[in-house]
């Protein structure tokens, strides 16, 4: 290979990478935005918990049911087009959904869901072709730039609402911004031509595989305590007493804290002879962190807030990464992650509608914890099956 050549590869690898990165952190705004100004939301358009559970359900929803839709445009148009395709539609959502009717906003949220979900999908794979000896590393950058732009839109959106003259609608259109920018910067990646894939013969539905539907259900379980706090952790905190600045904070910070695990736990896990251990381990820390931010004095706020996000850092990263360890080769990865992230975000979009209703009905957050107790639960017990050293085998 030429010096030209491999000075061009090497651009191409460093574009590739930041394109990537810029996509990655456009993957929870949307979604963490809204939290922090949720009360604001409430007042103005006259919603009921319920209705407001109904509106941090609605995105987590249609990133599950979104989620076959991505390998399908995956073939059609090929990812790089159907990556900007929908982070150009995300950005348009993200401008119209403030300024539109309570119908308008719940229909805007819930396509910004999808834009995500179809995302969500088909990066990982786009990692394992342009980085095969990089995976992890890649994994790893690709986790911290996710949590980046989750824990910037958790931590700037009330700020950003006190900017804009108190206007929560502002606030959360601001948040197009990062799609715009990641659109721009992935274009040169529609240049970018690879050989298609020949897809082997003789495979089962991984439906059909308990090891498939373990791996499912801890991503579900554990995505469902995730979008429980990305939807509620500053509400239950404001009502604690909490400031909205500071609630908003305490869940930007506890983002932030998960960029320690997302590396550290999946380092650990593979170095181990399971990953039993680790899953049980960090499911603990975000039950811990959950109990504190419920019923612990606010004064001790910031411990609570730093064990949660220690411990939903591994478990997202731990989910990831046994989309890897339990497959024994690179279609059956991307398969598996396809059927983990479409049924495991449907059933996680449950969490957060159930604390709506519960919360509700109750008129506090106290019955909150026996829900989030037994998600947790629940969680552990898959993961018993699901961190085993066992391979999905979909071949004959």
């Amino acid at each position: 290979m030429s010096s030209a050549s491999f000075t061009k590869k090497g651009y191409q690898g460093a574009l590739a990478l930041v394109g990537l990165l810029l996509v990655a952190i456009n993957l929870r705004p949307a979604l963490t935005s809204v939290s922090p100004v949720l009360k604001n939301i409430a007042e103005g358009l006259s919603l009921s918990p319920a209705a407001q559970g109904v509106l941090t359900t609605l995105p987590v929803v249609c990133l599950g049911l979104a989620a076959p839709l991505a390998p399908r445009m995956a073939r059609r148009i090929g990812p790089e087009r159907t990556i900007f395709i929908i982070l150009i539609l995300l950005a348009v959502t993200l401008l119209v959904r403030p300024f539109t009717s309570t119908l308008g906003l719940f229909i805007f949220t819930a396509l910004a869901g999808a834009c995500i979900g179809i995302m969500n999908v088909l990066l990982p794979g786009i990692v394992k072709r342009d980085f095969p000896t990089r995976v992890s590393l890649m994994t790893g950058l690709y986790t911290v730039a996710l949590n980046l732009g989750a824990s910037m839109a958790a931590g700037a959106t009330e700020p950003l609402r006190q900017a804009f003259g108190e206007q929560w609608q502002p606030s959360l259109a601001f948040w197009l911004v990062p799609a715009v920018i990641a659109a721009l910067v992935w274009i040169p990646q529609l240049r970018v031509v690879h050989a298609a894939r020949v897809r082997p013969t003789g495979r089962h539905p991984l439906y059909r595989n308990a090891l498939a539907w373990q791996v499912t259900l801890f991503m579900g379980l554990q995505s469902s305590l995730a979008y429980t706090v990305f939807g509620w952790l500053p509400t239950i905190l404001q009502d604690r007493g909490v400031a909205p600045v500071t609630a908003g904070l305490a869940l930007s910070v506890s983002i932030l804290c998960q960029v320690i695990t997302a590396i550290l736990a999946p380092l650990l896990g593979s170095r181990m002879k399971d990953q039993r251990a680790v899953l049980i381990g960090v499911m603990l820390l975000t039950l811990c962190g959950l109990a504190g931010c419920l019923y612990a004095p606010t004064q001790s706020l910031w411990l609570w807030i730093v064990i949660l996000g220690l411990g939903q850092g591994g478990t997202f990263s731990m989910a990831l990464t046994l989309l890897a360890l339990r497959a024994p080769d690179a279609d059956t990865a991307s398969e598996l992650s396809g059927m983990a992230q479409g049924f495991g975000y449907v059933l996680a979009a449950f969490g957060p509608l159930l604390v709506g209703l519960l919360h509700d009905w109750s008129g506090g957050w106290d019955v909150v914890g026996i829900l989030l107790g037994l998600i947790g639960l629940g969680a552990m017990i898959v993961a018993l099956g699901a961190g085993r050293n066992r391979l999905v085998m979909q071949h004959d």
